[in-house]
């Protein structure tokens, strides 16, 4: 019998690269891909997937209660794989409310559609559900800012500061609570910064390198000092397979790529990998269209992600590092194009 898996948010950046690496992987497995389609999802990000005889599209909302019930219900699901999310801090500022929707209620209406699928009351699991799970994918933003050193652990105190941090730190409790009130087989992953290929064009890197290409300003917030921990995205696609088979449930796992870059040396080696892959026709170089903008309001300053947790429990550990990461990103976008 197939066991049958829903992904949330699979036609997203990080869920349309994990949905054909787990669906090739795991071919005893049908995979219920259940995306909203907003302007972050794309379809032909996930062609690979369209002939896979265990693969399924569903064009809906996680905060569409009936239709995540219907879900279950038809299809016996033994385990979530949650992606979903509402995902860009800038938007958050400008309109929080949909942030606060699907992040929240839109988790809520799986948890739940999840405890009454697998659970028969508080710690009493159903015959035959022991090892259905549920994983959720949330991020380092949860935990606010650091200052020049120190690594966000899973122990760090929540402090999130924007939005969107704050409705990803809400649907992380409530999985918490799920665990802990009745006893549902959950893990959560706090990821940092992830790149590679599929990513929509808002975010940073594919951003910098569209702006650039088309010889336009290339904007960095303030100084461009602000630092992240870069994950190459399928060392996270990695991570989240292992958690949701391995981890301990309960826990939380923190996935980081143990790469610390500011703004300003993501955009110069991007247009340093441009100069040499794409050369400008008039000869000058991709830097020189670096331009400083207004900070964003709450910007935090720095994210760095301790995984030694994940690394020395569960075995895991980055094959990219950002210098190989940052030409495989390119060069796809540089194709595809």
């Amino acid at each position: 019998m197939h066991k049958t898996i829903l992904i949330t948010g699979g036609a997203g950046f990080i869920g349309s690269n994990f949905v054909p690496y787990f669906c090739e992987k795991y071919p005893d497995y049908k995979i219920i891909n259940l995306d909203k389609l907003t302007y972050a999802g794309n379809l032909d990000n996930l062609t690979e997937c369209e002939n896979m005889p265990n693969y399924q599209f569903v064009c809906g909302d996680i905060c569409d209660a009936d239709l995540v019930e219907k879900i279950f219900t038809e299809n016996d699901v033994r385990g979530v794989i949650h992606f979903a999310a509402e995902s860009h801090v800038d938007n958050s500022i400008t309109g929080p409310r949909a942030f606060i929707n699907t992040n929240i209620l839109g988790t809520f209406n799986l948890l739940d559609a999840a405890r009454r699928h697998w659970m028969d009351g508080p710690n009493k699991v159903k015959d035959g559900y022991e090892n259905a799970r549920f994983h959720h994918i949330s991020t380092d933003e949860v935990y606010g800012t650091l200052g020049n050193d120190g690594l966000f652990q899973e122990t760090t105190p929540y402090a999130p500061n924007s939005p969107y941090s704050a409705s990803k730190a809400s649907s992380d409790f409530l999985v918490r609570a799920y665990h802990h009130t009745y006893g549902m087989n959950v893990t959560t992953s706090n990821c940092s910064n992830n790149y590679g290929p599929k990513q929509h064009n808002e975010k940073l890197i594919p951003h910098i390198i569209n702006k650039a290409l088309n010889l336009q300003p290339l904007p960095i917030y303030g100084t461009g000092e602000n630092i992240r921990d870069w994950l190459y995205v399928l060392d996270h696609c990695r991570a989240i397979d292992l958690i949701f088979h391995t981890g301990v449930a309960g826990q939380t796992y923190n996935v980081g790529g143990r790469n610390e870059r500011n703004n300003i040396t993501i955009v110069k080696t991007i247009c340093a990998i441009l100069d040499e892959r794409r050369p400008r026709p008039d000869g000058k170089k991709y830097a020189e269209l670096i331009t400083f903008v207004a900070d964003r309001a709450g910007h935090d300053f720095r994210y760095a992600i301790d995984a030694t947790k994940l690394e020395n429990e569960l075995g895991w550990c980055a094959q990219e590092n950002f210098d190989s990461g940052i030409i495989k990103t390119v060069d796809w976008y540089l194709n595809k194009i």
